[in-house]
Parts: C-alpha cells; sequence; structure tokens
C-alpha cells in the first residue's frame, strides 16, 4: 500500500466518525495545552530571572579576591596564612590558557569624605592598571572614561545618591541629586598616625566622567589614576608599598571567550585564591529553571496520559464496530501491516490533531496571561514589559510531535488486536 493511499484511507476513516475523534482530541488538545501553558511559565520564570540578575556584566570576566585558610574552632591564622594576589600572581594568570589580560584593582587604603558645596557623601576611589575604563567592558553616561588625567576622576552611576546635608534639620525637604560631571570634588584623605593624633590630605578632584548603569560594582566606585592612587597609598603607609608583599585589593581575570570561565575559576581556585563569576550564578540559575521546566511538564504530561487511555478506548471500540470490515480488507489480500498501519495511522493521527489544537490553545492561554500580567504590573508601579511566559523555540514542533507519539503509543496495543484477527472469524462477526 502506498503512503499516499494509506494517508487518504486514515483521513477518509477519520471523517467518517467525527464526533468520537472531536471529543477524543479534545482530551489531548486540553493535556498538550497543559504542557505548553506550564513549560512557558516556566521558561518565562527563567528569563525574568536571569534578566533581572544584579552584576552581570560580562559573562567572560573572573573576579580574584585573597584567599583565606579555612577557619576550625578557634584557630587564628596569621598574615602569612592569606594567599595574596601579588604582582608575581598576576603573571601566573596572565600566563593561563584562556586568558585575555588581567585587570588589576587597588583601593585607597584609609578613610575619605567628599565634598560638594554644603553636600558630603562618602563613596571609595579605586584604581585600574588601564587608561580607559572601557576596557573593563563599562561605558560614560556623560563625559570620558579615560582615568589617565592628573586630578580627575570617573565616578560611578550611584555616587549622587551617596551626597546628603550633615545640617539639615527635621522638616527640610529632601536634598537635591547634584548632577556630578563637570563638578569639582573635595576630598580629604584621613589617616591615623602611632599617637593617635588625625592627618588629613586634601585634594580637589574634576569630574570628567559618570559611567553608565552597570548595576554592578562599578556603580559605587570612584576611578582614579594609578599612579596618583599608589603615592596616596604610599602617604597613608608612611613609607613605599610593597605589592609584592601586601598584595593587590582584588583583579579581574578576562576570558578570551565564555565557554571557558567555569575552568579558568576552577584553576583559579584551586591555586588557592577566591574566584567568582556572573557564568556560574547564571549557570544555576538556569539548571534550576530547567528543572522546574521539566517538572512542570511532567505535571501537565498528566493530563496527556488520561488523553491517551481515551484515545485506547476509541480505538478499542473502533475495532469492534469494524471487525467484518478487517475481515473483508484480509479476505482481499491486505496483510497484517496494512492493518496495523491503518489503525496505528488513525490514533496517531488524534494525536496530530490534538496536539496542533493543544499547542494553540496553550499559546492563547500563555498570551492571556502575559496580558493580564501587565495589566496588573502597570496598575501597581508603571510597568507591565516582563514576560509571565514566554514560549521556548523548540516547544511548537515538541508538543505536536509529543502528542503525536502519545496517539501512536495509546493506539498501539488495539492495532496489533486488528492485525492478527482471523479473517474467518472477523468475516462471521456480527
Amino acid at each position: 500500500m502506498r503512503i499516499v493511499d494509506l494517508i487518504s484511507l486514515i483521513a477518509d476513516n477519520l471523517k467518517r466518525r467525527k464526533g468520537r475523534v472531536a471529543l477524543t482530541a479534545i482530551g489531548v488538545i486540553i493535556g498538550t495545552a497543559a504542557v505548553v501553558t506550564l513549560i512557558s511559565l516556566g521558561a518565562g520564570l527563567q528569563e525574568s530571572a536571569t534578566s533581572q540578575l544584579w552584576g552581570i556584566n560580562d559573562l567572560s570576566n573572573v573576579e580574584v579576591y585573597p584567599g583565606y585558610p579555612e577557619m576550625k574552632g578557634n584557630q587564628m591564622f596569621t598574615e602569612e596564612d592569606i594567599k595574596k594576589i601579588t604582582p608575581d600572581v598576576v603573571s601566573q594568570f596572565e600566563a593561563m590558557p584562556g586568558v585575555e589580560r588581567v585587570i588589576i584593582k587597588q583601593g585607597v587604603n584609609t578613610g575619605i569624605e567628599i565634598k560638594l558645596d554644603k553636600l558630603m557623601a562618602w563613596g571609595s576611589i579605586m584604581a585600574v592598571n588601564l587608561d580607559d575604563l572601557a576596557e573593563m567592558g563599562v561605558e560614560a553616561n556623560q563625559g570620558i572614561t579615560d582615568v589617565s588625567g592628573k586630578n580627575t576622576v570617573v565616578v560611578g552611576s550611584w555616587i549622587k545618591n551617596n551626597f546628603y546635608d550633615p545640617n539639615q534639620r527635621p522638616g527640610d525637604p529632601p536634598v537635591e541629586v547634584p548632577d556630578l560631571m563637570g563638578q569639582t570634588l573635595k576630598v580629604d584623605f584621613v589617616k591615623w598616625n602611632s599617637d593617635g593624633t588625625e592627618t588629613r590630605k586634601s585634594m580637589h578632584l574634576e569630574v570628567v566622567g559618570v559611567l553608565a548603569e552597570t548595576r554592578g560594582e562599578s556603580d559605587y566606585n570612584i576611578y582614579m589614576d594609578w599612579d596618583e592612587v599608589m603615592k596616596l597609598n604610599d602617604w597613608i603607609a608612611g613609607k613605599r608599598v610593597d605589592y609584592s608583599k601586601q598584595g593587590y585589593n582584588n583583579v579581574t581575570v578576562k576570558a578570551t571567550s565564555p565557554e571557558v570561565v567555569i575552568e579558568l575559576a576552577q584553576q583559579i581556585t584551586d591555586m588557592g585564591f577566591q574566584a567568582y563569576t556572573p557564568q556560574s550564578q547564571v549557570q544555576s540559575i538556569n539548571s534550576f529553571f530547567t528543572i522546574m521546566q521539566v517538572v512542570f511538564g511532567g505535571v501537565g504530561a498528566i493530563a496527556l496520559l488520561v488523553a491517551a487511555i481515551g484515545i485506547a478506548n476509541t480505538m478499542a471500540m473502533a475495532i469492534l464496530e469494524r471487525t467484518r470490515e478487517i475481515g473483508i480488507m484480509k479476505a482481499i489480500g491486505a496483510t497484517n501491516n496494512n492493518i496495523l498501519s491503518i489503525f496505528l495511522g488513525e490514533a496517531a493521527g488524534i494525536g496530530f490533531l490534538g496536539g496542533v489544537g493543544g499547542f494553540l490553545l496553550g499559546w492563547a492561554i500563555c498570551g492571556l496571561i502575559n496580558l493580564l500580567a501587565g495589566s496588573y504590573l502597570a496598575s501597581q508601579s508603571g510597568g507591565g514589559t516582563t514576560l509571565a511566559t514566554s514560549i521556548p523555540v523548540w516547544l511548537p514542533l515538541f508538543s505536536i510531535v509529543f502528542a503525536t507519539i502519545v496517539g501512536l503509543i495509546s493506539g498501539l496495543y488495539p492495532a496489533l488486536s486488528a492485525a492478527t484477527m482471523v479473517p474467518v472469524d472477523a468475516l462471521k462477526y456480527e
């Protein structure tokens, strides 16, 4: 029997029993729609979680900090026990396969007071071994990202929110957030001498750039020329700081591609340092939501299981009603494989129709959920852009194929029963 003839015969048989086929397909439609909706809900939650992660600027970065020994009971560790990031260690990082560059970060080792007219603020001054912060992957919202100028700084996006009026009284209006671009900040560096006296050093620093928000550490830092920060730390220490003994605050190891980041972080951890990469956080979240989608899909598949029982029942009833028809087909030359193909095709056809209808229904339900969620968020906070559900690109084909396979498996036993009928007995069946 040709494939075209088989498909035509299957379609005609399904048309003869439109009501029964429709009722059976409705069960598959509901089950498939449940699978589509629940998996899309899990995918939507995953996209929402990953899009709102703070600090995910570059998935090819590994943030490295000094390593501290594991504490056991009341055991204390000494300065020598700390695994420090020295220039030699930086050279080791640079020589590792897959490393594009290493960015050293060193802060000012003392407290600072920032003044702008009558306002004061707090913050941390950081230096990097770069002339242009753009090499870190950050951009300027105002001005430039060049930190090589003397007595100039580039500030993070949230520094402006740190300013307050120390003389503000209860009932006074809130302090207006200043625009720092082009302003000259007076920064006092405070150190305490061995005799307990305080020494201050003041600098006037011009803001030449304000960074765009990254939702990372750069939002809260004030970036200054590397040599200037080194001089300040020498002044604070009262001598030239030996970074081969003291080590740097931390470094960013930039990988050649995100694919090697996890392996790099593990190698650095094995060396005794603390290594953090946003890539591991993203992977953990994706793994969690992948499991959630599987669980959601499994819950929806229970409805398909019920529909599968309905398909098996429908096919079993069809075989009883068409026993003489099966006997006639065998009498005129139809083989067992022909009979098996016909009834399996009918069962798969019911599953296919239910899969198509189920996906369309699931797609409509997802659209309704997104509409209602968007309306609710808009009424609450003026938002409404976050999707509550998201249909993965593979889900339409998967849902239709899965429903078809469910139909095929459900019709397997009835089809085998039909194929193995004895023609004489089938012809005598009333």
